[in-house]
C-alpha cells in the first residue's frame, strides 16, 4: 500500500509545461479588490467577509483527521471558508457517492470525486450539479480561466453536450504516462552483453529467446521468465503501440477517424505476437492466473527480464537507480509504428463539482481556483513552507526538502498534512512545484521519457461526452463487448482459439455492436473537434 500511495502521488506530480505555468499565477493578492454580491471578493484573501461554512464529500486515505491537517487549517485561515467533511474510504467511496446522489442529501461540494462523464451529464442536466462556466468567466476563477483561454481543448474536454461545465479536471499538460510503462531488467541486459535495446518486434523476440536459453541470472537453472504480466492488463496498451494502436478501446488517428481497437487489423498482429511468445514459453504461463504480488515476487527473485510497473524497483526491489532502462517501443510490420498512447494532460474524470445545495458558488469557485495557481498548488501538494520544504530562492521558486520529523517516510508524512494524497484531486501540477526537489532518478526518468516516448506519443482520444441516450446505448454495448473481447484475447494468446478464426471473431464483434461503438464515439469526437 505504501508504494501504491507513492505511485499515485508521484503520478499527480508529473510536470507541467512552462507555458501552462505562465497561465497559472497565484490569485493571492493584497486584499480589497472588487467584491461581488454577498461579500465575495474576486481577488485577494480572505475570500469572504464573514466565515462561510460548507460541507465537502470526498475520498479519504485514512491517515489523518482532515480538520487537523496543516493544509486545511491554513486554507481555512486564508480563505475564511470552513468545511465540514463527509469522508469515505477510497475503496467504498463510489458506492457512498451513488447513495448520496440517489438520496438527494447532497454536500455543497464533491472533492476528488471521480465523476465520470456520464455522471456529469446525468446529474448536471438534472440540476444536481450546477454549471460552473458562468463563475469561471465572470472572474471567480482567474487561474482556471487563463488555462482555459490558453488551452481551449481543456475547456472543450470538460464541456458537456448541453454547453455546460459541471466538473473540473486535474491538469498536467506535460504528463507522459497514460499507464505505467515497461522496463528491462538491467542485470539481464548486462549478463547477455546487450548494449543496444531491441528496435523491432523480431529483435524483441530474439532477446526474449536468449533470456530463456542463456541463464542470465546465473543460477544454473532455466527459471528465467522473459516476459510476465497479470492478465495482460499491464502490458496491453504499451504493446498495442508496436502495431500502430494508441489505446486498448477507442482512439482517433491523425485523420480524426475513430477506431475500436479490438476489431482492428493491428490488434490481430498484437495477438499473433503474444501467441508466438506463449507457444515458446517466452510469455509467463501464469499470466492469466497470478496476482500482482506473485508477479513482483518473481521480480525480486531476479527471474523476470521484461515487465510493467510504475518504477522498476517496485518489481525488482532495491533502491531507485538508472540500471533498468525504460523499454523503447519497438517497430512491427505496420507502417508508422511504433506509437505511444500519451497522457492527454487532463484527468478523464471530474475531480470537483458544486451542487445545487451550495449557498455560495462564487466563494466556492474562488476557493478551488487557488489550486490552479502556483501558490495553491504548492500548498496542497507539499504543505505549508517550513514543514517539509523551504525556499532556497523564493523569486525563482527553487525549493529544498527539510528533514522529515522523526525520520519518517516523506511521502507518508505528506499524507498527514494534505488531503491531496492517494487519489486524484483537483488542481494543476507544474514543473515549478518541484524545482530543486527532484532526485537524480527523477531527472533520469524525464530523460528516458523525452527520448523514447514523447517523440512517438499522442493522446489516444480526447475527453468527449455522449448524450444520456448515447451513453446508455454505449454502456450496454461495451459491457457485453468487454467481456467477450477479454475472453477471446486470452483464448487467442494461449492458443485455445486459433487465429485462423479471426474472421469469425470479427463477425461476432460487429454483430455485438463494434461498428455502432465507432459510430457513437465518432459523433462525440466530431462534436468535440468542432467545439459543439
Amino acid at each position: 500500500m505504501k508504494r501504491l500511495r507513492k505511485a499515485s502521488s508521484i503520478l499527480l506530480c508529473l510536470t507541467l509545461s512552462a507555458t501552462l505555468l505562465a497561465a497559472c499565477g497565484s490569485s493571492k493578492g493584497d486584499g480589497g479588490s472588487s467584491t461581488s454580491a454577498e461579500g465575495v471578493k474576486k481577488e485577494g484573501f480572505p475570500i469572504v467577509e464573514k466565515l462561510l461554512t460548507l460541507t465537502m464529500m470526498s475520498q479519504d486515505a485514512g491517515v489523518a483527521d482532515w480538520n487537523k491537517m496543516p493544509v486545511t487549517q491554513e486554507m481555512e485561515k486564508l480563505s475564511g471558508i470552513k468545511f465540514n467533511y463527509q469522508l469515505s474510504p477510497i475503496d467504498s467511496f463510489a458506492t457512498k457517492k451513488n447513495l448520496v446522489f440517489a438520496s438527494g442529501d447532497l454536500p455543497d461540494v464533491f472533492y476528488g470525486a471521480d465523476l465520470k462523464s456520464g455522471d456529469q451529464v446525468t446529474y448536471g442536466t438534472q440540476g444536481v450539479l450546477i454549471p460552473l462556466e458562468k463563475y469561471i468567466d465572470e472572474g471567480y476563477a482567474p487561474n482556471l480561466k487563463k488555462i482555459f483561454d490558453e488551452h481551449p481543448d481543456i475547456r472543450k474536454s470538460f464541456t458537456t453536450p448541453d454547453g455546460h461545465i459541471y466538473a473540473l479536471p486535474n491538469i498536467d499538460l506535460s504528463a507522459v504516462w497514460y499507464r505505467s510503462p515497461m522496463w528491462y531488467n538491467g542485470k539481464f541486459l548486462k549478463a547477455l552483453n546487450i548494449t543496444e535495446l531491441p528496435k523491432t518486434t523480431e529483435e524483441l523476440y530474439t532477446y526474449l529467446k536468449r533470456v530463456k536459453e542463456e541463464d542470465p541470472n546465473g543460477n544454473g537453472k532455466k527459471d528465467e521468465i522473459p516476459l510476465t504480466s497479470v492478465k495482460l492488463d499491464d502490458l496491453r496498451m504499451y504493446f498495442l503501440g508496436f502495431w500502430g494502436i494508441y489505446s486498448e478501446v477507442i482512439y482517433a488517428d491523425k485523420d480524426s477517424k475513430v477506431h475500436y481497437t479490438p476489431q482492428e487489423e493491428g490488434y490481430k498482429g498484437y495477438l499473433t505476437f503474444l501467441n508466438r511468445l506463449w507457444k515458446e514459453d517466452l510469455l509467463d504461463h501464469e499470466t492469466f492466473s497470478q496476482t500482482p504480488e506473485q508477479k513482483k515476487a518473481k521480480g525480486k527473485n531476479n527471474q523476470v527480464a521484461v515487465f510493467n510497473d510504475y518504477f522498476p524497483y517496485f518489481t525488482l526491489g532495491g533502491e531507485p537507480s538508472e540500471d533498468n532502462p525504460l523499454m523503447t517501443p519497438v517497430k512491427s510490420e505496420v507502417e508508422g509504428s511504433p506509437v505511444y498512447g500519451k497522457h492527454p494532460g487532463i484527468s478523464a474524470q471530474g475531480t470537483f463539482a458544486i451542487t445545487s445545495k451550495n449557498p455560495s458558488p462564487e466563494a466556492t469557485m474562488r476557493w478551488i481556483d487557488y489550486q490552479y495557481g502556483y501558490d495553491g498548488a504548492t500548498l496542497f501538494a507539499q504543505g505549508p513552507e517550513n514543514l517539509l520544504w523551504k525556499y532556497k530562492n523564493k523569486e525563482t521558486h527553487e525549493k529544498e526538502w527539510l528533514p522529515v520529523p522523526g525520520g519518517k517516510d516523506r511521502e507518508e508524512f505528506r499524507g498527514t498534512m494534505t488531503p491531496n494524497y492517494a487519489f486524484l484531486t483537483p488542481g494543476m501540477n507544474s514543473s515549478e512545484l518541484t524545482k530543486g526537489l527532484k532526485s537524480d532518478f527523477d531527472g533520469w526518468l524525464d530523460k528516458e521519457n523525452e527520448e523514447k516516448l514523447v517523440p512517438i506519443g499522442k493522446s489516444p482520444f480526447p475527453n468527449v461526452y455522449l448524450t444520456n441516450e448515447e451513453q446508455s446505448e454505449a454502456s450496454a454495448l461495451m459491457s457485453d463487448l468487454d467481456t467477450y473481447v477479454k475472453q477471446m484475447e486470452a483464448k487467442f494468446v494461449t492458443g485455445q482459439e486459433p487465429l485462423t478464426n479471426w474472421d469469425k471473431y470479427i463477425a461476432q464483434i460487429k454483430k455485438m455492436g463494434g461498428d455502432r461503438i465507432v459510430e457513437l464515439y465518432q459523433g462525440a469526437y466530431d462534436r468535440w473537434n468542432t467545439g459543439k
